[in-house]
């Protein structure tokens, strides 16, 4: 029996004798348990014993033919296969071992409920470092809570955190918009019929937070720093398409035929009459 493939199985977790159980059963094929015992040098109750927990490892098939059991090993080949199962199944499940051992922090998620619920949410963004990047419906918001400017707003402009918005262009939003200087902010409006929404993301330090303010209110705060940059990378690109959607969708309406039929009467009748005054001083047959 070699011992280089002796070395080989006892790396992949099998036991000295277990490695020599098996490469006994290999060598004779399909053999009593006595004559796989012989083969390895190993007692007769021992090598059953093996061969038991082989045939639980996977190692090992049997058959019975008159009460009396056969055993056979699992060629080579499958067995590469299922110790290739095994490591991918552990290098799948090392995210998990990293987050046992505290190299992974994975997020905090802390979940809110009802108006006050939504108030203690925009609370902490009070304490933001950074900038707050928000996506919000204006009316929305203060339909849910009237106070909300005098009882969050201007508590951010005292504390000076800069706060950049989208949201839609409605009369709610542009109201907003025209007191932007007064309450630290920069917002940005886009056509409420082609980007409505009624949620609310504010992006701040390592956190996102999510405010729904239809159905019912609920919210809940994400900390995790990847969340939270990859958020800010998306706001950023919202950012600059917001500056010049509006713009594009006016020029669009100003390039439309006009639909009234009596301003396009008038125009046309005028277009007819210009050309019926000719100068004739500038008639010429050449």
């Amino acid at each position: 029996m070699e011992n280089q493939l002796i070395i080989v199985l006892t790396n992949l977790g099998l036991t000295d004798k277990e490695a020599k159980v098996y490469l006994s059963c290999s060598e004779i094929g399909t053999g009593l348990v006595s004559d796989i015992a012989h083969k390895a040098g190993i007692n007769r109750v021992t090598t059953y014993d093996i061969l038991e927990k082989l045939k639980q490892r996977g190692m090992v098939s049997y058959y019975t033919k008159k009460k009396i059991k056969y055993f056979s090993s699992i060629a080579p080949e499958n067995l590469l296969e299922e110790f290739e199962k095994r490591t991918n199944d552990l290098r799948g499940s090392l995210p998990k071992f990293k987050t046992l051992t505290g190299e992974i922090n994975h997020p905090r998620i802390r979940y809110f409920e009802g108006l006050e619920g939504i108030k203690a949410i925009y609370a902490d963004t009070l304490s933001s470092k950074s900038e707050i990047l928000n996506y919000s419906n204006s009316y929305e918001i203060r339909k849910q809570w009237p106070t909300y400017d005098q009882d969050y707003v201007e508590k951010r402009a005292e504390k000076q955190i800069h706060l950049r918005g989208i949201s839609p262009k409605d009369k709610a939003g542009e109201t907003v918009q025209a007191n932007d200087q007064q309450y630290f902010r920069e917002m940005r409006l886009i056509p409420s019929a082609q980007f409505d929404f009624t949620n609310e993301i504010n992006i701040y330090d390592d956190k996102v937070a999510i405010i729904s303010f239809k159905e019912e209110l609920i919210g809940m705060i994400i900390e995790s720093i990847e969340i939270a940059n990859s958020q800010r990378a998306i706001f950023n690109m919202c950012w600059q398409f917001a500056n010049i959607v509006y713009p594009l969708n006016m020029k669009n309406k100003l390039m439309e035929p006009l639909k009234d039929p009596e301003v396009r009467g008038r125009l046309i009748a005028k277009d007819e009459k210009k050309a019926e005054t000719v100068d004739e001083e500038n008639l010429s047959l050449f």
